[in-house]
């Protein structure tokens, strides 16, 4: 039976994640990805040679490249990664483990990644921390933005929408991220968020729950209010 709230309610695999695409069907509930990533990662084959690597440059496991990827002079790549081409890897970025990125994409300057999948053309470029995410093509983080992954009670994450609640059994579950989505700078995505396609979450602002694809949330005392976008 197919789920009231699925992966393809928010993003399509890219042609460029293809070698993964068994592993994410777009009828499943969207943060069962999350625990497809390890799995995903484990069936490839890390065979192909690295690009040369700037001294500043650290990589240790199974890590893919691709040879267009863009490094910094320093950077902390720790596998299982798969990165794929023309992405831009910027200083002090942290990459530790369990993480795809498809390609055209930005891993920022100052940013950590862990168990997250960022399909083509993603932006996170300064001071922003994704774990346990998924960020459809063309998402955007401004400045600053955090996916909080724990909840302070560290229960395992609820979610709450429309379609009913869901129990994800998850400990550590950040964000979906819809495609085009855009988040401002130092807004925090409480555990669970999920964003549809074109929803912008403004700056400054700790939203937690469902946001409807192109619509904004704008206020930090109402999370609840939202308007459309053109």
């Amino acid at each position: 039976m197919t789920p009231a709230v699925k992966a393809s309610d928010f993003f399509a695999l890219p042609p460029s994640l293809s070698p993964f695409a068994a592993h994410f069907p777009a009828d499943t509930v969207p943060w069962e990805w999350l625990r497809r990533i390890g799995p995903a990662l484990a069936a490839q084959v890390f065979d192909r040679p690295l690009p040369a690597l700037p001294p500043g440059v650290h990589v240790e496991g199974l890590v893919f490249l691709d040879l267009t990827v863009r490094l910094p002079h320093t950077a902390t790549i720790i596998g299982p990664v798969w990165i794929g081409a023309h992405t831009e890897i910027r200083p002090g970025a942290f990459i530790r483990g369990n993480v795809i990125v498809g390609e055209h994409c930005v891993l920022g300057n100052a940013c950590e990644f862990k168990n997250c999948l960022l399909m083509d053309r993603v932006q996170v470029p300064h001071f922003n921390y994704v774990g346990d995410s998924i960020l459809g093509s063309g998402a955007h983080f401004g400045a600053g933005v955090i996916c909080s992954n724990l909840r302070l009670d560290q229960r395992p994450v609820v979610v709450r929408c429309r379609e009913g609640v869901f129990e994800t059994g998850l400990k550590k579950f950040g964000a979906i991220v819809g495609e085009a989505a855009e988040i401002g700078c130092n807004a925090v995505l409480q555990p669970g968020t999920l964003l549809g396609r074109r929803s912008l979450v403004m700056p400054l602002t700790a939203f937690g729950g469902v946001l409807p694809p192109a619509t904004i949330v704008h206020s930090r005392q109402a999370l609840t209010t939202v308007t459309r976008r053109d």
